[in-house]
């Protein structure tokens, strides 16, 4: 392992421990505590945060961006108008309806995201603004070496801005 670090080379143990940190990341950062978050589920947050940022959009946006089938989107779409999260406005069914947050489906997004941004605040808690200012550089390395170069209009990105 010695010869891999002096070479540039990084381990397969160093890669899966990168992977593991992000999966636990990505796990705590994106459910939380679900009883804060009025049940908010990762796909509820999801769709609450794309339909945020895209008012008037169709279940067929959303199915194309998320890459699900239709079905599924619909199925889901359920669930957040029967919370009173979502509604569908009129219009022609075979087109699909224009959805839009209410105004409790906006607070409750904002309520999540702002406590998952409690949390980041309380983990970067201390450090100096260079380490942050760092930090925040990796993570763009790290995801502009993993993202396709041609990604689709939205790719759920924003999230943090409900």
């Amino acid at each position: 392992m010695q010869h891999n670090r002096q070479s540039g080379r990084m381990s397969e143990d160093g890669v899966a421990r990168v992977y593991e940190e992000f999966a636990l990341l990505v796990r705590f950062l994106t459910s939380g505590e679900r009883k804060q978050d009025s049940g908010l589920s990762l796909v509820q947050h999801s769709l609450l945060g794309f339909i945020s940022r895209n008012p008037g959009c169709r279940a067929t946006d959303i199915s194309e961006v998320f890459g699900v089938h239709r079905s599924t989107v619909s199925r889901q779409l359920r669930h957040v108008v029967d919370a009173g999260w979502v509604e569908a406005g009129t219009g022609p069914a075979r087109a699909g309806h224009p959805l839009r947050l209410t105004d409790h489906g906006a607070a409750v997004l904002e309520g999540a995201v702002m406590r998952r941004l409690d949390d980041v605040r309380a983990g970067v808690e201390g450090w100096h603004e260079d380490d942050l200012d760092r930090f925040v550089d990796l993570l763009h390395r790290f995801r502009a070496g993993v993202a396709p170069e041609d990604p689709a209009p939205d790719q759920n990105d924003g999230d943090c801005s409900a």
